[in-house]
């Protein structure tokens, strides 16, 4: 457990590093997107492939993608009657507040975690390509329906223009077929590959070191307070009772289920409230 822990606190001491860059000036708020980019086109693509490429199967396809369907089902359950029904909020409204209450960060912080913390960064794969592959394509049909100009086969094409989509996918005929690849072609994926993780954390943190996220926060109310409390809590929570009363994971698979459960919601997220 203490090597959890002090797994734990390396990655959130290069999270405060790259919070304490933006607050000295060091590197500027918009830098953000620039590292960020990095991560999301080069780093961690790289990182996956060789992931995947190299991992044992019962890894990629184990229990714990069931346990963060259990938990998004009953926070998605739980968030869109009470905000449908209750508060009278729109289709789009509570499209975005039910999938904020639900999609973790699995592409970036998840790999994180999985790599550092867990040991093996395959674990997290069953997660992010069912969030790309299916949860992403459902609520780009809930938040602009085909009558509005976007045909069904485009939402459902556009996750495939994921870069970690792409290598995942590229990744799992490697690990199916045992084939190993050569180490001067490996060897490139694993150097900018290891990049991934630390740029991913820095641009988190400077990310917190900008002004107003507190007055975004209030200007959502009870929205944002019922979408935080069920992601951080009751999500969580049901991984974890899912993963070890109903399929009775021990040790490393029940601590991946929970915490990629208690992961944060993605930053797309975000995305898609501001453009829908």
């Amino acid at each position: 457990m203490s090597g959890v822990f002090t797994a734990f606190a390396a990655l959130v001491s290069v999270v405060v590093l790259g919070y304490a860059m933006g607050r000295l000036g060091v590197l500027r708020l918009q830098d953000e997107l620039v590292l960020s980019r990095l991560a999301f086109y080069v780093t961690l693509p790289a990182l996956l492939f060789g992931t995947v490429a190299t991992a044992d199967l019962r890894s990629i396809f184990s229990p714990v993608l069931l346990t963060s369907l259990a938990g998004l089902a009953v926070a998605q359950l739980v968030y869109v009657p009470v905000a449908r029904l209750r508060w009278k909020r729109d289709r789009r409204e509570t499209t975005v507040g039910a999938i904020a209450s639900s999609y973790v960060n699995a592409g970036i912080l998840g790999i994180a975690v999985g790599v550092y913390v867990l040991g093996d960064g395959a674990l997290v794969v069953p997660i992010v390509l069912f969030q790309l592959l299916v949860l992403a394509p459902i609520t780009f049909l809930l938040l602009e329906p085909p009558s509005a100009g976007r045909s069904v086969r485009q939402a459902l094409l556009r996750p495939l223009r994921n870069p970690l989509t792409v290598a995942s996918l590229l990744g799992l005929p490697f690990a199916a077929s045992g084939i190993e690849i050569p180490e001067p072609i490996m060897r490139p994926f694993e150097l900018v590959g290891a990049a991934a993780v630390p740029v991913v954390l820095i641009a988190y943190g400077l990310s917190l070191s900008g002004p107003g996220l507190a007055d975004m926060a209030r200007q959502g109310g009870k929205d944002v307070l019922l979408a935080v409390l069920l992601k951080s809590t009751v999500m969580p929570a049901i991984a974890y009772l899912t993963a070890a009363h109903i399929l009775h994971l021990t040790g490393t698979m029940l601590l991946a289920a929970t915490l990629f459960a208690a992961l944060p919601t993605a930053q797309n997220v975000y995305v898609y409230a501001l453009q829908f």
